[in-house]
């Protein structure tokens, strides 16, 4: 099984970072916008749609306010598995450590995932950065 682990530290308070984390349904306006054009609820889950054109389907597994993490797993599409996380703590003084991290397989799509795990990292720090 193939495993994506990336990290980023954003200048914001833990507990903005974890307000926008936590909110699944809006990723493409207060988490990563331009790298997620669309996003859609439906009972536990989120339809997401990339600037790249993909559409996946995402089931909201865990929404953690004790952890600051936000579990997903894609289903349908080309992967025969996938499960997600992100997770945000604290990191000095007004500053957040992001951490995301995939496990998925077929374990050659590692290159494209890591590619779009990247591309949503920088959206995110374009995001969240202070105005």
């Amino acid at each position: 099984m193939a495993s994506v682990h990336r990290e980023i530290v954003v200048e914001r308070p833990v507990a903005e970072v974890w307000d926008a984390l936590a909110d699944v349904g809006a990723l493409h306006t207060r988490l990563v916008r331009g790298f997620v054009t669309d996003c859609r609820l439906e009972p536990g889950a989120r339809v997401v749609t990339f600037a790249n054109g993909l559409v996946a389907r995402e089931l909201i597994v865990s929404v953690d306010p004790e952890r600051r993490r936000v579990a997903w797993s894609v289903v349908g599409g080309r992967l025969s598995h996938h499960n997600a996380s992100a997770q945000a703590f604290a990191d000095g003084d007004g500053a957040c450590r992001i951490v995301w991290i995939a496990d998925f397989l077929p374990d050659e799509h590692a290159p494209a995932i890591a590619g779009m795990i990247e591309q949503g990292l920088q959206a995110m720090q374009g995001t969240l950065a202070p105005a």
